[in-house]
């Protein structure tokens, strides 16, 4: 079931407005405004999460970062070959 749907106006720069009814396809301006609404809502909630997290526990280095990436990049060579790496 899809969620209730309200109007709303709003106002963008023409240039972007225009770029995005180009690209919105059969779906729409408006749901493809609203998809991109919404990843920008979980870009905001997950910086929220990495700020108190960071409060918490200090920064992440650069390191780290590296090492779950490195990481990442196993699991995902693992899934293409049929199994997992480690």
């Amino acid at each position: 079931m899809s969620e209730p749907t309200g109007k709303y106006s709003i106002t963008m720069p023409r240039d972007i407005a225009e770029a995005a009814r180009a690209r919105s396809g059969p779906s729409g301006l408006s749901a493809y405004v609203a998809a991109a609404v919404a990843r920008q809502i979980e870009r905001d909630n997950l910086n929220e999460l990495i700020q108190v997290a960071e409060a918490e526990h200090g920064p992440i280095t650069d390191d780290e970062i590296q090492a779950l990436r490195d990481q990442l990049h196993r699991a995902r060579r693992g899934q293409a070959n049929g199994g997992t790496a480690a």
